[in-house]
C-alpha cells in the first residue's frame, strides 16, 4: 500500500497542468507544503521576471484542493465554485511555497484559504480565497 504522501502526488499528478507546472507537495503529518519549482516557462513578465498570473492561481487553486484530498474521505473530487486570489507583490523567479488552511468543512461546501510565499511565510506574495463543492449527492 502506497503512503499518504504518494497518495496525494498520484491525485496531483492526474491533471496534466500540474504535471506542466511541475507542482509537487510534501507531507508532513497533516501539514501540507506545495512546492512550485522555478522553471522558465512559468514566465509571464521577462522584463522583472515574474511568475505568470495564471499560473500563480493555478499553484494556489491546486494546494487547496490537495489540502482537501488530505482531509476529506476518500471520495469524488472537490469542485471548484469560486476563488478570489490577491495578488500581493509579483512572484519572483524562483520556486514558490504554499499551505492551505480549511476553514470550514460542511455537509456540501468547504471554505479554504491558500498563502503563497517564496522566502519568508510570513510575507505572502498571493494568497486564495475559496468555496469548493465536496459533493452534488443531495442536489439531485
Amino acid at each position: 500500500m502506497s503512503s499518504p504522501g504518494d497518495q496525494l502526488q498520484a491525485f496531483l499528478e492526474r491533471t496534466p497542468y500540474v504535471r506542466f507546472l511541475g507542482l509537487r507537495a510534501e507531507l508532513s503529518g497533516d501539514v501540507l507544503t506545495a512546492v512550485l519549482a522555478f522553471s522558465p516557462h512559468l514566465v509571464g513578465n521577462t522584463f522583472i521576471p515574474a511568475l505568470h498570473g495564471g499560473v500563480i492561481g493555478a499553484f494556489l487553486e491546486m494546494t487547496a484542493l490537495a489540502q482537501l484530498f488530505i482531509v476529506q474521505p476518500p471520495g469524488p473530487r472537490p469542485k471548484t465554485i469560486d476563488v478570489t486570489i490577491e495578488y500581493l507583490k509579483p512572484g519572483r523567479a524562483q520556486t514558490s511555497y504554499a499551505r492551505a488552511q480549511v476553514r470550514k468543512i460542511g455537509r456540501r461546501i468547504a471554505n479554504v484559504h491558500v498563502d503563497a510565499w517564496q522566502d519568508d511565510p510570513n510575507q505572502p506574495f498571493a494568497a486564495l480565497r475559496g468555496h469548493f463543492l465536496l459533493s452534488t449527492d443531495e442536489l439531485s
